[in-house]
Formats: C-alpha cells, sequence, structure tokens
C-alpha cells in the first residue's frame, strides 16, 4: 500500500513524522512524504497560529484531489486543539501523542489522549537525507502570553541520553549532519540538571557536523559557549528566539529576559564565535503594541544586527492570555512586516558580506548547480560540476544568488 506522509508546522513535526514513516516502512508499506497519489494520507498538523491550522484543514482537501477514495487520518497540535474540525473529514484522528496509533490504518475514530509528563519514545526517524533531525525533548514549561503549544504539547520532558545516543549510532553512513530539535531544547535535562553540552560532547565523538535548532537566550552563559567552542563538530549558527525588541512588550508576552539581557547574550556568542550566523523571531503586531515600542524593535534589531529574522505577525490563540486583549488591526501589522522585511533584506546582505570563505557541506544538485550550507548556514550554490554530495569543501563567496550566494572551491 502506498501511504502519504505530510507534515505541517516545525521539525519535531517532522522528526515524529518520519519516525511514522519508518513504522510504515517496517510492515511493507511504500511511503513518500511527497504529496502525489497515495491509498493513504497521514496529516501531522500544526497550530502555532491561525493560518498554520487553516493550512492543516486544507491539506485534507488537497490530498483528495490526488485520490478521493483515500483514507485519511490526522494528528499533530492542530488536532490536539481542535479535534472536531477534522472528524467529519478524516477516518481517523489522534492529538500530539500516540501517533503510532496511526500506522495500523485501521484506526476509525477520535481519540485524543492526556498528554504524558514523561518523554514518549517514538520509532527511530526515517532518515533519507545527509541532514538528521534527532528529536531530545517535548513540551514546554514557558507558557509565553502568545502561546498556545504548551497547552498542546505539555510539560516539559527530556529523552533519556543513551536513547538519543543509540539512534546517532544508527545513523547511515550518508548522514554528515545532526540537527538536535525539541519543542524548547534550551530545557533538555539529564537528572534534572541542564543537559545539552553534555549531550553534544557526546555526539561529538561521531564525527558529523552538529547544529542546535532555536534557542532560548536564558541558557546562554560564558561556559556554555566556551564548551561549544570546545567541540570539534559545531556549527556555529544560533537560532535565538527574541520575539521583541521593546522590553515593555515582552513583559507583556512574558519573556523572562530584557532587551539589554539579550544584547549581552549575542555580544558573548560573538566572543567566541566571530563568525557565527544569529538568526531571530520577530512577532509583529503583538496586541497593544505602539509605534514607539515596534521603534524600539526595529532599533534593536540594527543593534544587534541579526543574520536573517523570521517575521510572524501576531496571531491569536484561545487559551492564552494574549487572547483576552483587543488586537491589532491586520494593516497596522501589514505596514510593520514589510518593513521589517525590508531590514531583513539588508541583515542578510550584511552577514553575507561580512564573510568571504566558508565550508560547505554539499546536500543536493538543482538546476544544474551543487548546493549545500555553510557552517554558519548560508546557502552556497557551487558553480563547479565535479562535485560529490555529502563532501565539505571550502570555497570563496563570489556573489550574492537566489536566497544565497554563488560560490567557487579553494
Amino acid at each position: 500500500m502506498k501511504i502519504s506522509v505530510q507534515t505541517l508546522g516545525c521539525k519535531v513535526n517532522k522528526y515524529e513524522s518520519d519516525a511514522l514513516m519508518t513504522l510504515l516502512s517496517q510492515r511493507g508499506h511504500k511511503v513518500t512524504d511527497k504529496l502525489e497519489k497515495a491509498d493513504v494520507y497521514i496529516i501531522n498538523t500544526c497550530a502555532v497560529t491561525n493560518e498554520a491550522e487553516r493550512k492543516s484543514r486544507q491539506m485534507i482537501a488537497r490530498c483528495k484531489k490526488f485520490n478521493p477514495q483515500a483514507k485519511i487520518y490526522v494528528c499533530g497540535c492542530a488536532s490536539q486543539h481542535n479535534p472536531l474540525q477534522f472528524s467529519t473529514k478524516a477516518d481517523g484522528v489522534v492529538g500530539t501523542c500516540s501517533k503510532e496509533k496511526l500506522v495500523s490504518l485501521d484506526f476509525n475514530k477520535v481519540d485524543i489522549e492526556k498528554i504524558p509528563q514523561t518523554y514518549q519514545s517514538h520509532a527511530y526517524s526515517f532518515q533519507p537525507r545527509l541532514r538528521a533531525y534527532i528529536k531530545v525533548q517535548d513540551g514546554c514549561n514557558n507558557f509565553c502570553s502568545y502561546c498556545i503549544i504548551p497547552y498542546l504539547r505539555g510539560r516539559s520532558r527530556s529523552r533519556d541520553l543513551e536513547d538519543i545516543v543509540k539512534e546517532v549510532e544508527q545513523l547511515n553512513d550518508d548522514v554528515k549532519e545532526i540537527v538536535l530539535t525539541g519543542i524548547n531544547l534550551s530545557d533538555y535535562k539529564i537528572n534534572g540538571e541542564n543537559g545539552l553540552i553534555a549531550l553534544l560532547q557526546r555526539l561529538d565523538n561521531y564525527g558529523k557536523r552538529l547544529r542546535l535548532s532555536s534557542m532560548e537566550e536564558c541558557v546562554i552563559d560564558e561556559k556554555f559557549v566556551k564548551d561549544l567552542a570546545s567541540l570539534k563538530n559545531f556549527c556555529p549558527h544560533f537560532h535565538l528566539s527574541l520575539q521583541s525588541g521593546s522590553d515593555s512588550v515582552l513583559k507583556r508576552m512574558n519573556r523572562h529576559y530584557t532587551s539589554e539581557q539579550f544584547f549581552q547574550t549575542v555580544k558573548l556568542i560573538r566572543k567566541y564565535f566571530p563568525i557565527a550566523g544569529i538568526t531571530t523571531d520577530v512577532i509583529v503586531g503583538f496586541p497593544n503594541e505602539t509605534d514607539d515600542e515596534f521603534e524600539q524593535t526595529i532599533d534593536f534589531i540594527k543593534k544587534v544586527n541579526f543574520s536573517g529574522l523570521h517575521i510572524f505577525p501576531y496571531s491569536r490563540r484561545d487559551m492564552t492570555i494574549a487572547s483576552r486583549f483587543a488586537d491589532l488591526d491586520s494593516s497596522i501589522k501589514k505596514i510593520r512586516v514589510d518593513r521589517l522585511k525590508k531590514l531583513d533584506s539588508v541583515l542578510r546582505d550584511n552577514f553575507i558580506n561580512s564573510n568571504s570563505t566558508v565550508q560547505v557541506l554539499v546536500e543536493e544538485k538543482k538546476y544544474g548547480l551543487f548546493i549545500g550550507f555553510s557552517q554558519n548556514y548560508i546557502k552556497c550554490y557551487f558553480s563547479q560540476q565535479n562535485l560529490q554530495l555529502g563532501q565539505v569543501y571550502l570555497a570563496k563567496i563570489v556573489d550574492k544568488f537566489k536566497d544565497g550566494v554563488l560560490v567557487e572551491l579553494l
């Protein structure tokens, strides 16, 4: 039987979808993550914004266009949030946990389980790529005032270190880079203590490039960064969630730092990693955000000089504290988003111009060019034609190109 697994949202969702693909493959099914004709579709949904939830619903119709007779199964954050929106259109619905129930393909009800208090193990994730995403943590205790995810994913819980190591050991030799991911990766713990460095130190022995997904600034102190700098295979790209550069907005968001604390964290990173890529998330148009507060965010972003922005207009989510406040007009959000997009373009150019040579892992060939990412996460396109996938090359940046840079071998 051919089964298509469609994933919306974050890398944690992607990891969990790939784990489902592993189980389905072991049962003899032909599995794909491409949206194409199949006998069964499994849709792993997202609810981080209203738009993400709308796209999750739309995915059912998109799948049905390929095969109106196909069975449809739904799981993930959107179904945990509101299973009724899928119940009449899907053959089976589960939430964020016990997704493995869907593997039987005869699950024909809505069954939203209580979120567990301990880490729920998965099958090891199907990893057909040169870059492997490894989930090490689930849930979040932060309860930012705009975020629904703690209500859908539960409290923070960490995966056993030895189980992570075991999964890494069984990765095939083609995997050249590991990205650690979690709902709140910064809160990964071993025996109740921050365990991210200990985990990275164990994985550093396997000769694969190591990356961290989204991080919170609170875990980063001088010892943490110094320990990172001692690793042989760590890639200096930090995605630090800012959300706002205004202290008054940060307080209303229930973010547990000030803009100055965030700035000192960035300075600390650059002390040990001068060419680090530092990207961030920014929420635009948070309830009651004034023009002055937005200008504070603009000024702060310029001060930090990020290497890139991920920009999100505020999306009201029920169950959250921020949902009690009046939303800003969408036209105001659009004007502010457009301003940040223009600033983002300048920041990305600045970052590219600050680099001259890069180490690039070649991951694919497309448009007749070999393509990969530098250690600090610049997308690189090679003009040479005699390269090998899965190899790391030292190159010089020649010019801006598409969504990255054109490079030549040194």
